[in-house]
């Protein structure tokens, strides 16, 4: 049953796609077969939005790993009572609603420099990196939990090898699943986040389809 509740809308909207649907409107659908594609293929917005999306969603999962990876490293080695908080942070996204995080980060933001206030590869990422915080941790720290962190570390270290060479060549070739199933989740959220974008005024790929669709 969960597989048919995942399934089923997927196979609607591929048929829907080949159709033309007005959804303010009474008027039957009509067949267009592939003139969706072709008009959509042929947008440059299409191409702009969807390439600005995947450059922030990419930077996004770099500063991600970057702050979380050796914070969560540091966490399982050295002070492992921190999980449990660390943890109860992760959840904030959770509870904070999108538009009321947008509105905060808007007023945090205002003073800052314009190339990081009024592009969305600054002030996006920022935003975006808060969104993912709980899905890339969470998948980090299951990462970490299952393996040796201890022993790893001390082999690395009896060796000679320093904590960059220790965290870089050791630890994170053995969390790399649980890295790209964060990042993954990462790239997800970020391609189809649409409120932050739209209430910060950034056309990303999401606010296209909607304007797409409403016209």
């Amino acid at each position: 049953y969960e597989g048919i509740l995942i399934v089923y809308p997927i196979i609607l909207g591929f048929i829907g796609s080949f159709q033309h649907i007005e959804l303010a409107s009474n008027k039957p659908t009509e067949w267009v077969g592939l003139e969706n594609y072709q008009r959509m293929l042929s947008d440059p917005e299409f191409w702009r939005t969807i390439k600005l999306s995947f450059i922030v969603a990419v930077e996004t999962i770099v500063l991600t790993l970057v702050l979380l990876v050796p914070t969560v490293y540091w966490v399982h080695l050295k002070v492992p009572r921190l999980r449990g908080l660390i943890g109860f942070l992760a959840l904030v996204p959770f509870v904070v609603a999108p538009i009321i995080l947008v509105v905060g980060l808007l007023d945090v933001y205002r003073g800052t420099p314009q190339w990081f206030y009024g592009e969305p590869y600054g002030f996006l990422v920022a935003a975006y990196v808060i969104l993912a915080f709980p899905y890339m941790y969470f998948s980090l720290d299951t990462g970490f939990r299952s393996i040796d962190v201890h022993t790893l570390t001390e082999a690395s270290q009896s060796l000679g090898a320093g904590w960059p060479t220790t965290l870089l060549r050791v630890i994170l070739p053995n969390i790399k699943a649980a890295a790209l199933a964060g990042s993954f989740l990462t790239l997800a959220i970020v391609m189809g986040e649409f409120t932050i974008a739209s209430l910060a005024q950034f056309k990303t790929f999401p606010v296209h389809i909607q304007y797409v669709s409403q016209n």
